[in-house]
């Protein structure tokens, strides 16, 4: 924050406060309270007239009273412009204590799951427990509850993977992330080339499609998408290029949608947890999402 929005902020806070304060005693009675009157302030509503008594002292008091904590927590944390409070604190510098005790408070209890297997967590119910609260808590945003994923974001249960649906495999996409690329084919298909194209993809997957426009398709997509799709639609793991043949689309397989993802590209990210979670809690969420697949 510059040196002008920092004396801004300030100048502001402590205007507002100082302000009000100063409203209530100069709007105060001047003389004691000594019990109420029946004087009015000379006006009604509904046929309700305000009585010209003094607020209670009280109420008077808790203001004041409110005002000091508010000035003394100025003083001792962050609120002032760029002033950063006596003692010192930040919300980085707490998520990060916390985030030292959760570790040290924890880590006994990944340690000791740590030592199972993947197949043997996936028949402990108290570690599958576990890795679900992980799961939960970095991986369901985008995956969902108990990862049947959302449009654009795989779905985790189905046993449908783009990058191998080994330990191996999926221990690699939560340490390291992916990135998924499609390329996009309008400028080399054109309009023509998209819809033929389209049509080939639905035939690869046995869906209705123009079988003239799938024929004229498939010099093409031998070409330009066999490489990474495999000639039979396959795909390829090493990659991450989906199987075009089994029905499950991850950006949706109507014709408008496939025809999208060819003319535009498609491109994906997998963030890398490598920095979030411990190599004992990955063990535990790559156990959870195996055992999703299990049934």
């Amino acid at each position: 924050m510059s040196a002008f929005w920092s004396a801004w902020v300030t100048v502001l806070t402590l205007g507002v406060i100082f302000g009000c304060l100063w409203l209530l005693l100069a709007t105060r009675k001047g003389e004691p309270h000594k019990g109420l009157t029946e004087e009015t302030v000379g006006h009604s509503f509904d046929g309700i007239e305000e009585l010209d008594n003094p607020m209670p002292k009280w109420w008077l008091q808790m203001f004041i009273v409110t005002v000091v904590f508010g000035l003394v927590y100025l003083l001792l944390y962050p609120g002032l412009g760029n002033f950063k409070g006596l003692l010192g604190w930040t919300s980085a510098g707490q998520w990060e204590e916390e985030m030292a005790y959760a570790e040290q408070h924890y880590a006994p209890v990944f340690q000791r799951f740590a030592e199972l297997s993947v197949e043997e967590l996936q028949d402990n119910p108290e570690g599958l427990q576990v890795g679900q609260r992980l799961f939960a808590n970095n991986c369901s945003v985008c995956h969902g509850v108990g990862g049947v994923g959302f449009h654009g974001f795989p779905n985790l249960s189905n046993n449908d993977w783009l990058w191998g649906g080994s330990e191996d495999a999926i221990k690699h996409s939560i340490y390291h992330g992916r990135n998924g690329a499609m390329p996009a084919w309008a400028d080399v298909l054109g309009e023509d080339g998209i819809r033929d194209m389209t049509h080939y993809v639905l035939a690869l997957s046995n869906r209705e499609h123009d079988a003239e426009s799938a024929e004229r398709a498939q010099p093409q997509y031998a070409s330009l998408c066999a490489a990474c799709h495999m000639p039979d639609g396959t795909g390829m793991y090493a990659l991450g290029a989906p199987d075009l043949t089994n029905d499950i689309w991850l950006y949706g397989g109507s014709f408008e949608q496939i025809a999208h993802t060819l003319r535009h590209g498609r491109f994906g990210v997998m963030p890398a947890f490598s920095s979030l979670l411990s190599e004992d809690q990955i063990h535990l969420v790559t156990a959870y999402v195996m055992s999703l697949n299990n049934d």
